[in-house]
């Protein structure tokens, strides 16, 4: 039977000299020290005994990156001290190209020469079916979330922790920060029929939780139901890291996860604004602010005002007009609002998209879901849609949600390793 371990490793251990190692390709930059050391930094601080001797295939993409803004892959492949064998890419592909729902395929990464396995869409066997053709030992996962359980990385990390329990391979999760802090859990939690690779298992829509933290819960509520076992888990935690930092405060560079995850304030709004992807509305791609601009052809200030008229804390709304430049209404002037927070640490994300979403129904006549209802995919059940149509204001919407909040509240809470 595997076990779920939690790794704490010591800064001062052997090969403290940097992620570099003594066979890095070339000598650690001199940069300000970041105040959060990731997972990362920490396992090359300890000169990576947590692979030692493992064939090492690596789960990551763009946002996978040393402190001084290294690739994770090309430095440890760098090292003599570490064997990796594979790269797995998820949604975006390994290198972050393509768009939404798409991904790069397999491909031979041209700096390291490794062969890069696509792993977007593929589950159980197919999944598992990767992971023995690669050859590796131990997976190893790192990369940046957002915040939100509609955000796929997160469920990439699900479905390859499902694979390695099934094919009995080691897993180690190199932590990262949420980016829109780890102060609570908002939102809806999803109802395991509606699950899909936007929400596997039920949690709560903005989480709260780091990738790491999010793994150990994985490991201890849901995959011995998936997977017939847990999987042998190692998790490698931050250090400096507290539950009410945002990411500006960490010190750490930020690279874009996905396209359209173009700055940490874009994940601060999106595990709300990520529901107008179940609308006929613009959600902002196409605009330097995706997912903080939302508009769609009809809409003008009367939105705006509405909103700002709910009261919520923590944020204003302005009147904006913008032409996105792909994607919905691509090429075409839509009115519409920007999201400004002006408090994050009183600002509700999820509470927010509910109050813009109840204000769009009721200020504009042309407000419609997407016919596929993937809005019901987003929100985690039909219970939104069904009541933002049956004319529920925000209290109402949000209040149906709290007794399955609170539930997932104490069970997250098991899992939090940081204070």
């Amino acid at each position: 039977m595997t076990v779920s371990r939690r790794v704490l490793l010591a800064t001062g251990a052997a090969g403290a000299m940097g992620t570099g190692g003594p066979a890095a390709a070339a000598g650690p930059r001199r940069a300000p020290a970041p105040r959060v050391r990731t997972g990362f930094e920490r396992l090359a601080a300890d000169g990576y005994r947590l692979l030692d001797g493992q064939r090492v295939g690596v789960i990551t993409n763009q946002s996978g990156i040393t402190a001084d803004a290294r690739g994770v892959v090309d430095v440890l492949h760098a090292d003599r001290r570490v064997r990796v064998t594979a790269v797995f890419g998820a949604e975006h592909g390994y290198r972050g190209t393509p768009q939404a729902g798409l991904s790069e395929g397999d491909s031979t990464d041209p700096s390291t020469g490794l062969p890069v396995l696509d792993t977007y869409r593929k589950s159980g066997k197919a999944l598992a079916e990767v992971f023995d053709r690669a050859g590796v030992d131990t997976l190893v996962y790192d990369s940046q979330d957002a915040g939100a359980r509609f955000y796929t990385c997160i469920w990439t990390l699900y479905d390859c922790m499902v694979a390695a329990a099934v094919t009995g391979k080691r897993f180690v999760v190199l932590d990262r920060p949420n980016p829109a802090s780890g102060r609570d859990a908002f939102g809806p939690v999803l109802d395991p029929v509606y699950a899909t690779f936007i929400g596997r298992a039920p949690i709560a829509q903005a989480h709260g939780m780091t990738v790491a933290e999010l793994a150990l819960l994985y490991n201890g509520e849901f995959l011995r139901a998936a997977a017939g076992r847990t999987v042998d888990l190692s998790v490698v935690e931050m250090t400096g890291w507290r539950r009410a930092d945002f990411f500006d405060s960490t010190g750490l560079p930020w690279v874009p996860p996905s396209p359209n995850m173009a700055t940490p304030d874009t994940a601060l709004v999106y595990s709300g604004t990520g529901l107008f992807e179940g609308t006929t509305m613009s959600e902002g791609r196409g605009t330097v602010r995706p997912f903080e601009m939302l508009g769609a052809e009809g809409l003008d200030g009367r939105w705006a005002k509405a909103a700002e008229a709910v009261g919520l804390p923590g944020v204003h709304f302005r009147e904006a007009y913008y032409a996105p430049t792909f994607g919905a209404f691509q090429g075409r002037t839509v009115g519409g609002l920007q999201i400004h927070v002006h408090d994050r640490a009183a600002y509700d994300p999820v509470r927010t998209a509910v109050a813009l979403l109840v204000t769009a129904k009721r200020t504009w006549r042309g407000f419609a879901w997407r016919p596929d209802r993937f809005i019901d995919k987003l929100s985690g059940s039909p219970r939104l849609r069904t009541m933002i149509d049956g004319g529920a204001d925000t209290d109402a919407v949000t209040g149906a949600w709290q007794k399955e909040l609170a539930a997932f509240r104490a069970v997250r809470k098991k899992y939090l390793r940081y204070r």
